[in-house]
């Protein structure tokens, strides 16, 4: 194992996970601070980790059947008011534009918080039969929601993110919908993220305002707290009855659509900090990464070194990898540092030494591993070597997960669990609002979903003495 190269400008995880968080997005060039507060730039290499998560889940969206489509940043107020639940749930954090030009707007605009009322008001002009249905749309855009506490990725005041809606004929079809959109977004985790989700429903309390039943993926960092990386809603008919979203179907009879919504944002980036990163920088899944092989020559100016490298960068664009050659007048120690902390997850050395005996050195950025391969068989063992560190990476992100889900019996014990131990406490839950605002209250945990395997483990809720009816996971979360 090589000796790692502690990065002093980076504060341990242990010591403030907070500030260790601040300095990776900083010191990896993830992102700045602009004059405004909550609204970051996303500098070029946090951007193309974005696209990488763009890429994979558009072709996803796509192969599901969805199109994609922009709509306006800006919904007029009165527009927003027609559904009662979802400008309760919103209007806190709107931005609203009251003048344009010189002149006071008559009906002001709201910066989008989210796209429902734009896609109802479109969606009621453009379907009116059976034929025209299903509607499946997906957005890439920005959305505005005015944050008292901002942290980068994890929860600004504007931030990037994509938002399906889709409108269907039947009930089962939207509902079908929301779980299949919600398996997209778990697969994504384990394929491109590397992160193990615990998905299930949100509680009443938690679902998303409008909707009749929410669904989540949630990641746990490595602190012990959740976040919540993905959702996916069904909202029945009440968004198109309040809409008029309606349409003639086969039998003649005229009748309201069934809708749903979901999306992921650039919080999954925080989320891949904070699930893999350490106290030298950002680990990063291989095939997520901007940068999934870099070659660092070893004494470049010798005869043949540069060439080679060439060569070797050359044979890896072939396959697809994403490769960078650093021929900078740096030294080779510098370069180490530096790619270690933006979590190069490959590292390829070669020196004199190396050129002789027809072989590289290779650098495993997860978990410090050296070793070495023929240059012969680069074609074979780089790509092998990509797919086994993200196995990995799952695989240790995947053992903390389970570690960190503790069932409990007792008020007491969930207290432990959320503010001692970490992790997600798993209770037997009566369905009361009063027993998940009491818990908010003594510990700031929350419900974080009803897991999808709901077998019973005790009778009553330890809250209230109740009859349980549910199992719910509760933690604190970003």
């Amino acid at each position: 194992m090589e000796k790692q190269l502690k990065n002093d400008a980076i504060t341990s995880r242990d010591v403030d996970f907070a500030q260790w968080y601040t300095d990776v997005c900083r010191k990896a060039e993830l992102m700045d601070y602009s004059s405004v507060k909550g609204f970051i730039i996303y500098r070029p290499y946090g951007y193309a980790i974005w696209e990488q998560i763009q890429k994979h889940l558009d072709e996803k969206f796509k192969a599901t059947g969805h199109e994609n489509v922009y709509m306006p940043m800006v919904i007029p107020e009165s527009l927003f008011q027609k559904e009662k639940d979802h400008v309760e749930g919103f209007a806190p954090e709107c931005a609203i534009i009251t003048i344009g030009g010189k002149n006071k707007l008559d009906d002001p605009l709201i910066v989008r918080p989210t796209s429902e009322t734009l896609f109802c008001e479109h969606f009621a002009k453009v379907v009116s039969s059976y034929r025209d249905l299903p509607k499946k749309y997906n957005q890439w855009c920005s959305v505005v929601r005015w944050e008292k506490t901002t942290r980068p990725f994890l929860r600004g005041s504007e931030f990037l993110w994509q938002e399906g809606h889709t409108i269907h004929r039947t009930k089962d079809e939207a509902k079908h919908e929301t779980l299949m959109m919600l398996d997209v977004y778990n697969a994504m985790g384990k394929d491109l993220l590397a992160i193990p989700f615990v998905t299930g429903q949100k509680t009443e309390k938690e679902k998303f305002a409008g909707a009749e039943e929410t669904y989540t993926v949630e990641a746990l960092m490595h602190d012990g707290k959740a976040l919540q990386s993905g959702t996916t809603h069904y909202f029945g008919d009440g968004f198109a009855k309040a809409f008029g979203i309606t349409f003639q179907d086969q039998d003649g009879k005229v009748k309201n659509v069934y809708q749903t919504s979901w999306g992921v944002s650039t919080r999954l980036i925080g989320a891949i900090i904070m699930v893999h990163g350490d106290d030298n920088g950002l680990v990063l899944p291989p095939y997520v990464a901007p940068i999934q092989v870099v070659i660092v020559p070893i004494q470049q100016a010798k005869p043949g070194i540069m060439n080679k490298c060439h060569e070797l960068k050359e044979r890896l664009e072939k396959m697809n990898l994403r490769v960078k050659l650093d021929d900078t007048d740096r030294t080779p120690g510098w370069k180490f540092a530096e790619y270690e902390m933006k979590g190069v997850p490959v590292r390829i050395e070669l020196g004199p030494r190396d050129l002789e005996n027809n072989v590289v050195t290779v650098c495993k950025r997860n978990n410090h591993e050296k070793i070495q391969i023929s240059i012969d068989r680069l074609e074979d063992e780089i790509p092998q070597l990509l797919a086994t560190i993200h196995e990995e990476m799952y695989q240790k992100a995947l053992k903390q997960l389970l570690n960190s889900i503790t069932e409990v019996h007792t008020y007491d014990e969930l207290k432990e669990v959320v503010n001692v131990k970490g992790g997600y406490a798993k209770m037997m839950w009566c369905g009361c609002e009063e027993c998940e605002n009491k818990i908010k209250e003594d510990t700031n945990a929350t419900s974080r979903c009803m897991p999808f395997d709901q077998k019973p483990f005790m009778d009553t809720c330890p809250i209230c003495g109740k009859k349980a009816t549910k199992v719910v996971l509760f933690a604190k979360a970003y």
